[in-house]
């Protein structure tokens, strides 16, 4: 009998002491899933202030409506930054709008997009103080664009060196002389005009290092008439997987929806083209971040700015 309350006590004092190492070890994993969840609540909090950044650093939409009455912005993501930003600045009759994608996506393609946006206000501020506004060329900018990024990167072209860079559309509306300029880094311009879908495309080569970095970008100038619709977008929307079949969008189709949509309003166009990708990605995550931009040629809508006219702050952003 003795024996077995011996035995029967040390079999309990086992269990015990393994209860209690069992709850040491739950106490402990616990711990461990709330540091974690800390750590990444703080991170994404960190990405969250980021992106109000990266969204302050942005044309303001006043901003866009005044220099651009009839467009639509189609903004998407795919993480909380973004690799893709667009760009506006007004200089007199002249705009210059830019739709541009940066190596990666996240937070290592917002920090690309953050320094295209500081570059490009740089140059282009640079080029209308040294020479004239109408000095103004569309490859001249992503001629310096690019070798800006080069400088402040210190690419080399060595095989073992980050090869980040910026793919970019660009283009400069002319409302006095109805011309558009357009150059591109990888990235086209479409034009619609009388129904006819006209496509130019960019350089081969990005604004970054490369084999041909010592080639200017090409120049194209277009005439355009009252009514001509503008689009500038980057890859990830035709490029997005999905569809029955899980393919690609592909360009085909991305213009053949361009010219089907391009009478209507430009918000019912933001809206069709977001539905579109939606339901062709269905389940299917988003691949890259997108953007689309379209505008409609409508000369006399424009608020011309002059350049000797008091800055409007109104609607504006301000970051210290």
């Amino acid at each position: 009998l003795i024996r077995q309350i011996r035995s029967k006590n040390r079999i309990n004092a086992e269990l015990a002491a393994k209860n209690k190492q069992i709850q040491d070890q739950a106490a402990e994993i616990t711990a461990q899933r709330d540091l974690a969840n800390k750590q990444k609540q703080n991170m994404t909090d960190s990405i969250e202030y980021a992106k109000r950044i990266q969204t302050a650093l942005l044309p303001p939409a006043g901003f866009l409506r005044r220099s651009l009455p009839e467009h639509f912005i189609l903004f998407k993501p795919r993480d909380i930054v973004s690799g893709d930003f667009y760009w506006l600045m007004n200089k007199d009759s002249k705009i210059i709008i830019a739709a541009a994608d940066c190596t990666g996506h996240g937070v290592p393609g917002a920090f690309m997009s953050m320094l295209g946006t500081a570059f490009l206000n740089e140059i282009v501020n640079k080029i209308v103080e040294n020479k004239h506004v109408y000095s103004l060329q569309a490859n001249e900018i992503l001629n310096q664009l690019r070798t800006y990024i080069i400088e402040s990167l210190h690419q080399t072209g060595r095989t073992d060196e980050t090869k980040d860079g910026i793919d970019i559309a660009l283009c400069i509306i002319d409302y006095d002389t109805k011309q558009l300029q357009f150059a591109g880094a990888h990235s086209p311009l479409y034009h619609i005009t009388k129904g006819e879908l006209k496509i130019y495309k960019g350089d081969p080569m990005p604004a970054s290092i490369h084999q041909n970095a010592e080639i200017s970008f090409t120049n194209n100038e277009i005439t355009v008439s009252e009514g001509d619709v503008i689009y500038l977008f980057t890859d990830g929307y035709h490029d997005q997987i999905g569809g029955p079949k899980k393919r690609k969008f592909m360009s085909r189709n991305f213009q053949e929806l361009l010219l089907k949509i391009h009478q209507k309003p430009m918000d019912a166009q933001k809206q069709i083209l977001d539905e579109t990708i939606e339901a062709w990605k269905g389940s299917v995550m988003q691949i890259d971040d997108m953007l689309v931009i379209g505008l409609k040629l409508e000369f006399d809508k424009v608020i011309k700015h002059s350049s000797s006219q008091h800055y409007n702050w109104n609607e504006k952003t301000i970051l210290i």
